[in-house]
């Protein structure tokens, strides 16, 4: 007859807790994959912040288009009917406005995104490098006398 043993050998992620800080295969891959994901999201961030800028100067020169094409109505009496075109740059407007709020939710991901990076790599570095408070730079300065 088979005995089956029914306990799991298996041990919890908080038992390897410990041993987390200790591999130095583990830092180093993760170091270099934020390394990796770091020039990426910067680049990205730089990129949403010009399409930022450039879709709020797209909807100053609509809103101001919009303002002539009204004036130009009222003051003139025109074979053409510049309200249905007045609507569509309203409506153009108003499409600008939604992609740049999903633009800046999106700068704001990223920023989150890239603070995190920078905490996790502080993080790291802290647990690879020996404790600063120990090291002889971070000790005030203390006179020395020297014997002649």
């Amino acid at each position: 007859m088979d005995q089956r043993d029914d306990t799991s050998t298996n041990t919890s992620i908080d038992d390897k807790t410990e041993d987390f800080a200790d591999n130095p295969t583990r830092d180093t891959l993760a170091d270099g994959l934020l390394c990796l994901l770091r020039p990426t999201i910067e680049q990205l961030d730089e990129r949403v912040k010009a399409t930022r800028i450039s879709q709020e100067e797209l909807k100053q020169h609509l809103d101001s288009l919009s303002d002539e094409l009204k004036e130009l109505a009222e003051h003139q009496i025109c074979p053409l009917h510049l309200e249905k075109y007045v609507n569509k740059l309203n409506d153009a407007k108003a499409k600008i406005s939604v992609v740049g709020n999903i633009l800046q939710s999106s700068q704001d991901r990223l920023i989150k995104l890239n603070q995190h990076i920078h905490k996790e790599q502080n993080r790291r570095k802290a647990l690879i490098e020996p404790s600063t408070s120990l090291t002889p730079s971070s000790t005030p300065l203390e006179p020395t006398f020297s014997s002649n």
